[in-house]
């Protein structure tokens, strides 16, 4: 998979107060993602992008048509740190 596919699948990182709960308590990160993607093209997307290693992928469909995916990252990979890389805290 390419950078540029990569960036086709992962739309942007959301920044909600329950997302940003998510990522500080329970290691994990949201994304709003493309709608075609299924779970193992966000995990390698994820991987490929910012090079950190993902546990497991959780993807659901809101009520405005937008695929938001929880990405649970492993121990050893932090969700803080690679939030504050991406600019979202």
């Amino acid at each position: 998979m390419s950078t540029k596919e990569s960036t086709d699948i992962i739309i942007r990182p959301v920044s909600s107060e329950s997302a940003l709960e998510r990522l500080e308590k329970e290691n994990k990160l949201t994304f709003i993602v493309s709608q075609k993607a299924n779970k193992v093209a966000i995990k390698t997307a994820v991987e490929k992008l910012y090079s950190v290693k993902v546990k497991s992928v959780n993807t659901s469909i809101g009520t405005t048509g937008e695929k938001k995916a929880v990405v649970a990252l492993e121990k050893e990979s932090s969700a803080t740190e690679l939030a504050t890389k991406i600019g979202l805290l």
